[in-house]
């Protein structure tokens, strides 16, 4: 599978496995953060302000995410695997309005 240079991140995941995976908490569907979101959380990361839902700090930076349909929980993704543990997951909701300032990705095609 060849990645798209003009792909929202810089991610590579199978579309048939994006379009299986879902929150493992509420059961959501998950879809692909785009690029601005991306930096936004990795600066958080830098800035030793990120707690994932266990409340332990999030010391690695992201190579992508993936965020739940109601926008309040991201999950890494790592080497191109998505970390889908509950306590891995990354509370967003309350420090940054995703749709209006990050943007993600409302569709759950992954790159080519």
């Amino acid at each position: 599978m060849d990645r798209d240079p003009s792909a929202s991140t810089k991610v590579n995941i199978d579309k048939e496995l994006l379009a299986i995976l879902c929150c493992p908490e509420s059961k959501q569907d998950v879809s692909l953060i785009d690029e601005k979101a991306l930096r936004i959380l990795n600066k958080k990361i830098e800035e030793g302000e990120l707690k994932n839902k266990a409340g332990a700090l999030v010391k690695e930076k992201l190579d992508g995410g993936l965020v739940r349909a109601d926008k309040k929980i991201v999950y890494p993704i790592r080497e191109d695997i998505p970390v889908m543990l509950i306590e891995e997951g990354i509370p967003v909701e309350g420090f940054l309005q995703m749709e209006k300032k990050a943007g993600f990705s409302d569709d759950k095609t992954a790159p080519d």
